[in-house]
């Protein structure tokens, strides 16, 4: 199993979730976040001073998924998102050792279907 972690412009939350249930996705988690990314927040043609940073509202989608679905998942978050703007949003995967359905005791992938 994978962790999908993607943050985004907020404008393009509708769009991303909509996306992830057609390619099947059956939860996900938003937070609203706030943060910056090698631009430190400013937009080009800015006077930026040494250290100087600004934070933008982001939102963050966590998901897990079962590793086969990982590719054609980002895949379709990637194609979503294709603007090539700055700032238009990252993906990270990471591995998840565990998963447990509480209610049911079920475990590993039984417990994200």
């Amino acid at each position: 199993m994978k962790k999908i972690e993607c943050y985004i412009q907020p404008y393009n939350l509708d769009k991303v979730a909509e996306t992830l249930a057609v390619e099947g996705v059956l939860g996900m988690s938003v937070t609203e976040v706030k943060g910056f990314g090698v631009e430190r927040g400013f937009t080009r043609g800015e006077d930026v001073k040494p250290g100087e940073y600004r934070f933008h509202p982001k939102m963050k989608v966590e998901m897990v998924v079962p590793e086969s679905d990982v590719a054609r998942i980002v895949d379709a978050i990637t194609a979503s998102l294709k603007s090539n703007q700055l700032g238009e949003g990252k993906i990270f995967v990471l591995p998840v050792d565990e998963a447990v359905r509480t209610r049911t005791n079920q475990r590993g992938e039984d417990a994200i279907r």
